[in-house]
């Protein structure tokens, strides 16, 4: 653009008069560019509506970074694609001796049990997580992945085990030793020590209603006495900041397990977060927050405790 023309539209531009908002020019390069205008930015009036609007928003906002401060609240269990596999004989044998000219002979078979397919599920602190399903289904073996007592054929779990404490009747007895010897037994495995069963010692006694028979074997005990002293054992100590309780409340006759479940719900209420896994669908609704329906291995549901025992009783009744 020459120098005459540009100042001929410098002077154009300072003698034009001023109507409304000024909007300069501005120009483009090249010589025979024309000029262009910048679109002037309008005033935002400010109305009742927009006022109520304005709040909404801000309300709305509110409520959002609410729920995206709960997301971020990182889990004290992560279970993530969690699958557990077993492989099960189909040819038998009947002594180590004809095993082994069987694996000798490549005449051994086997087929892959799918116990977890690809499970996953979250666990916060301070929640009651319900586990149903009907047996065989892999609910014991999801607990004992997240106790750390099995680990799985692939996927894994974000959890500190020095945390947790699973309840499983009757793990560790000894059959051929007395129930004294297996409470002291158990009692280790669990992790108590000598000096703190011995001052509990009595308390489980009585609590398992074993009075007169604690100096006998195990072995000629009755399901419902095995039961008794493993729950109580179990529950004798203080509560873990994450617990596990595999069919603990199905233990003895009903005055038993009305006492066991009063137990129970003192542990649950101590700020425990807790993982139950019961066949009692009223159990789970009365005392979980949240339920998870694990079938054949698959997780089909998780979600409120009515809506997933509603649908888990829906699915039997078939």
């Amino acid at each position: 653009m020459s120098d005459k023309r540009l100042n001929q539209n410098r002077t154009l531009a300072e003698s034009a008069p001023v109507r409304g908002t000024f909007r300069p020019i501005v120009f483009s390069e090249g010589e025979d560019a024309l000029p262009q205008e910048k679109p002037a930015r309008l005033p935002l009036k400010t109305t009742p509506e927009t006022s109520r609007l304005r709040f909404l928003k801000e309300e709305i906002t509110e409520e959002v970074q609410e729920q995206v401060r709960e997301r971020k609240e990182t889990p004290i269990i992560s279970v993530q694609d969690v699958s557990m596999h077993f492989k099960v004989a189909t040819s038998s044998y009947s002594g180590i001796k004809e095993f082994l000219i069987k694996k000798a002979k490549r005449q051994l078979s086997s087929r892959t049990l799918k116990a977890l397919d690809h499970v996953s599920f979250d666990v916060y602190k301070g929640e009651v997580i319900g586990i149903i399903g009907t047996n065989g289904s892999g609910k014991s073996t999801i607990l004992k992945i997240v106790s750390g007592v099995m680990e799985p054929t692939s996927g894994r779990v974000l959890v500190d085990f020095r945390k947790v404490q699973l309840l499983s009747l009757g793990a560790g007895f000894d059959p051929e030793l007395t129930g004294r010897e297996n409470i002291y037994l158990n009692g280790a495995i669990i992790g108590y020590n000598r000096e703190y069963i011995d001052e509990h010692f009595d308390e489980i006694v009585r609590f398992a209603e074993l009075e007169g028979f604690v100096d006998e074997r195990v072995k000629n005990y009755s399901s419902g006495m095995t039961s008794r002293l493993g729950f109580a054992i179990a529950t004798c100590g203080k509560a873990a900041e994450i617990l596990i309780l595999d069919e603990v409340l199905s233990v003895g006759d009903e005055f038993f397990r009305k006492k066991s479940l009063a137990r129970v719900r003192e542990m649950i209420h101590g700020g425990s977060t807790v993982l139950i896994v019961s066949h009692n669908a009223a159990t789970i609704i009365e005392h979980c927050n949240r339920a998870i329906w694990i079938e054949k291995g698959i997780l089909r549901m998780t979600g409120d405790p009515r809506t997933v025992c509603m649908a888990y009783r829906k699915y039997n009744t078939k």
